[in-house]
């Protein structure tokens, strides 16, 4: 390897063998090389970069058997759930994914958002049962050795909590902030319905009312329909089992439901004639309207969108940026995803990356050029059934802002002059 004749030799060749490099690559790839290329001065750090060989090189990396559980990287330490530090954690507490720190569209078990009430049970797998009741041919106890035995699948779904966001924290300015109560996984588990039939539904069960072993005794109502079509009984989320935070051992998977009906740590499900109108569907987790009235079981979550690159608190270079974003919705698949670069006044259809599933984050993407003039962006999700994700001032319109649940509105991204990122909600 030749040697160093002075400092100004070193970022000399580095600008010529990027521009070099830059000829062989086309579109963005090229801007960003050449952009790279005519640098004025090298970063910190730049004897690591080509030509130079860096200096993790030269020597034996780290023994993958150092740590038993795997690690992401140090330098990935600052991507972690956002977590509310204005109360304390035994408390009725959430924590949100970072979704403009994640790449494709499954969530890592370690940012998958969370929603307690009363704090997180450490529960011994070999003591807890399964209790199934109420209007069954044969009431039955099942332990978690019972639940494995029964033939397994595996599905992919999105959960999302009701209040994501709430319509009075729109004006937050960070974009995981904002809707960071949505995450998505491969879940493995029975379909409940094979648990039904093994205890005999009788004629008149229309609920069932699940519950959690939480210190809160989470408890939803859950019609039967739901029960006998594609709902599970969870225990492995993202090829392993349950984590404490997301209702280890078991919980109920309810795909494209809110999130508050995926009860955790599940204890018991009582088959009844009628809902059971627990604290969760009556005080909380109902949406109140304009009139005074409040609108009770709502609980499909409906086709939503947000842009998470670039999103509130990124900065831009002008020049090409691939716009990016999620899209879901409790009622099938995603069919399309318009973006406007203009605030709104013209749109264009996003590419949908694959697999587009059903009741599962879809991953979009758009090219686009900025020219440096200040603008606004949005994404405008349609669901299969052909319902279209409604702006803010729309969805105001018709539900008023007394409420605070089922908040899917159009999320707006405005961008200054200097690239600097910030949710448009905010006046300045």
């Amino acid at each position: 390897m030749k040697s160093r004749s002075s400092a100004e030799a070193k970022p000399s060749t580095r600008r010529q063998f990027l521009a070099a490099g830059s000829l062989a690559v086309g579109g963005a790839a090229a801007l960003v090389a050449s952009g790279e290329a005519l640098a004025a001065e090298s970063p910190p750090g730049s004897e690591n970069l080509p030509p130079n060989v860096p200096e993790w090189m030269k020597a034996p990396g780290a023994d993958v058997g150092s740590e038993p559980y795997g690690q992401p990287s140090k330098f990935e330490k600052g991507v972690v759930r956002n977590m509310r530090k204005d109360a304390k954690q035994y408390t009725s507490f959430w924590s949100g994914a970072p979704l403009e720190d994640l790449e494709g569209t499954i969530t890592p078990n370690g940012l998958f958002y969370e929603r307690h009430h009363g704090g997180i049970p450490e529960i011994d797998p070999a003591q807890h049962r399964l209790m199934v009741h109420g209007l069954v041919e044969t009431p039955m106890v099942f332990t978690m050795e019972d639940i494995r035995r029964f033939p397994a699948e595996s599905r992919t779904h999105f959960i999302e909590c009701a209040g994501n966001p709430p319509f009075t924290l729109i004006y937050a300015d960070k974009a995981s902030s904002l809707v960071g109560l949505v995450s998505c996984a491969e879940w493995v588990g029975v379909p409940l319905k094979t648990v039904l039939e093994q205890v005999g539904v009788k004629p008149g069960a229309k609920w069932i009312v699940a519950e959690g072993a939480d210190a809160a005794a989470l408890t939803r109502s859950i019609p039967i329909e739901k029960c006998l079509d594609d709902a599970m009984l969870v225990y492995g989320q993202n090829g392993e089992a349950l984590r404490p935070a997301q209702g280890y051992p078991l919980r109920v998977l309810l795909p494209g439901f809110e999130g508050n009906m995926n009860v955790k740590w599940l204890r018991r499900l009582h088959v009844t004639a009628e809902p059971a109108y627990s604290r969760e569907e009556t005080s909380k987790y109902t949406d109140s309207m304009p009139d005074g009235t409040a609108r009770k079981f709502t609980f499909v979550m409906e086709c939503k969108s947000i842009i998470t690159r670039p999103s509130g608190t990124q900065k831009i270079n002008q020049g090409f940026n691939e716009i990016s974003g999620l899209a879901w919705t409790g009622r099938g698949k995603i069919a399309k995803v318009d973006v406007s670069t203009d605030g709104g006044k013209s749109w264009k259809a996003a590419k949908l990356q694959e697999p587009v599933l059903t009741r599962a984050l879809t991953r979009f993407r758009l090219p686009w050029t900025w020219d440096g003039t200040p603008t606004a962006i949005i994404s405008r999700a349609t669901d299969e059934t052909g319902y279209v994700q409604p702006s803010f001032e729309e969805l105001k319109a018709v539900r008023g802002v007394n409420g605070v649940y089922h908040n899917n509105a159009t999320q707006p991204w405005k961008i200054a002059a200097s690239g600097e990122v910030s949710n448009a909600h905010v006046k300045a």
